[in-house]
């Protein structure tokens, strides 16, 4: 695996704790090996120092797991990583990996800024280092964003495609490594009691809510350019609803799931801007802590107004799911960190408890819960002990981390284990790009023309009043931010 970038926070925080996760679960070739490209002044022992420390850190941060660090398994893994100084655009740093890599099977993973992905990817194929041979596959690794808009992704596909077939590019979101995410496809297609249900017959209506507390941080100047919009929804949160909205495969081939993806987002209505709420946050609190607003964050512009909020209704135009509406939300700065799937099933008749104390039934609520912890939760009535017909609402709640005690885990070891076995499934495709796209680019250009407000909302709250009422309109309210 060579990483491009791999002096970079990403390959420290996520992609080598990720590998040291497999290697413990025995899933590696005896022969893999890590290269690591990078422009910065240092060499392989170096790195392998800054490696050790991060890999500590990381299995010290879950000691609630009970797991230790495996030594002779992170001894196995850290020799086997070596690092190559270069520029991204030097021919001499490609011929230099060629030497290295040899003919045998080879993944270049581009754990670099987007201004990079073409370059690298042209330099690669001058180099004649994507070309497949019966030695081994060559497959390139492409982290989001895929572009900025419908144009810019567009022109990215193209540029890879240039030089690379479709099959051998896996472009890789992070949200899909997560177990819940994976298992929405097992609960809907292994369970004869869900499937019957999930469609616009029995189903009211589905919210996708993908909130955090934290701001901005450091990446100022980067959000500033990109927005809650462009960093969100036309990748993470599309994914997320293609898998709840799709139809069944005909088989679990990365090439049939992806196709149904495709269908499911391809039948979303045309947006516009009426259909969107955009916020951005003010100076609150969380936890009991001062937070600023955006506008005072550093690199922020005083008259800013990207959002850092965004709330969406969209219809799916088939037939399973003519008239039921999606709604998403995703912001910074919010109450709590969480992403979740609710689906809300229709009410049942009221008519059998018209004559008895009971005042409302409880919604019948499927809950998807992705982060921070992973599970699902069924929430329905029940009749409360005693003489008198009365309902109280119940949950039923699986825990992944209480039923499978599961380790420490990044999210990304799915991902890469896939990659290296040729497993697309989890990756998106070309049209899974563009479609995503395609439904917001119309909400983005006419915020671009000044259409729409930019509703403030105080960090540590839910988001702006209006996302609200984009619900109300409808009849609806959003399922509350708690714990």
């Amino acid at each position: 695996m060579v990483i491009f970038g791999g002096g970079g926070d990403l390959t420290r925080r996520l992609l080598i704790p990720a590998i040291y996760n497999l290697t413990c679960a025995g899933l590696l070739n005896p022969d893999f090996a890590i290269v690591a490209v990078d422009w910065a002044e240092m060499d392989t022992e170096h790195l392998r120092a800054q490696l050790e420390i991060t890999i500590r850190q990381f299995v010290a941060q879950r000691r609630a797991t009970a797991v230790t660090l495996q030594e002779d398994e992170w001894n196995w893994l850290c020799q086997r990583v070596s690092y190559v100084r270069g520029s991204f655009d030097d021919p001499a740093t490609y011929q230099r990996l060629g030497e290295i890599c040899g003919a045998g099977n080879c993944v270049f993973y581009l754990a670099v800024a987007a201004r990079f992905f073409g370059t690298i990817v042209s330099q690669l194929d001058a180099a004649k280092l994507t070309a497949e041979t019966d030695m081994g596959y060559r497959r390139v690794v492409v982290e989001k964003p895929f572009g900025s808009d419908l144009g810019s992704a567009r022109a990215l596909n193209t540029k890879l495609l240039a030089s690379l077939n479709e099959s051998q590019i896996y472009r890789i979101d992070h949200y899909l490594g997560k177990e819940t995410v994976q298992n929405i496809l097992a609960l809907r297609f292994s369970n004869g009691f869900f499937e019957p249900l999930w469609n616009r017959q029995n189903i009211d209506h589905v919210q996708i809510t993908a909130a955090e507390t934290v701001g901005v941080e450091k990446r100022g100047r980067f959000y500033e350019g990109t927005g809650a919009m462009r960093d969100m929804v036309p990748n993470h949160i599309m994914q997320l609803l293609a898998m709840v909205a799709m139809e069944a495969p005909a088989s679990f081939d990365a090439d049939a799931v992806r196709d149904e993806k495709t269908k499911v987002l391809a039948a979303i209505h045309e947006t516009t801007h009426r259909d969107a709420v955009r916020g951005q946050y003010d100076a609150g609190t969380i936890a009991g802590r001062p937070i600023p607003g955006y506008r005072e964050e550093p690199d922020i512009a005083p008259d800013s107004e990207t959002e850092t909020f965004v709330a969406m209704k969209l219809n799916i135009d088939n037939w399973r799911w003519a008239g039921v509406p999606f709604y998403l939300r995703t912001g910074k700065r919010l109450t709590l960190r969480k992403t979740e799937i609710a689906v809300h099933f229709k009410q049942a008749p009221y008519a059998l408890f018209r004559d008895t104390p009971v005042e409302k039934l409880t919604p019948n609520i499927m809950v998807l819960q992705i982060q921070p912890s992973e599970g699902v939760t069924m929430q329905f009535s029940a009749k409360l002990p005693g003489p008198v017909v009365k309902l109280g609402g119940v949950r039923m709640k699986f825990d992944y981390a209480d039923w499978f005690q599961e380790g420490p885990s990044t999210g990304y070891e799915t991902l890469i284990y896939d990659c290296l076995i040729g497993d697309a499934t989890l990756f998106q495709r070309a049209d899974n790009v563009e479609m995503g796209w395609r439904v917001v680019q119309p909400i983005l250009d006419a915020w671009q023309a000044g259409q729409g407000e930019v509703c403030q909302y105080a960090a540590g709250r839910p988001g702006p009043a209006q996302a609200d009422e984009l619900l109300a309109r409808d009849g609806r309210h959003w399922l509350r931010l708690t714990a």
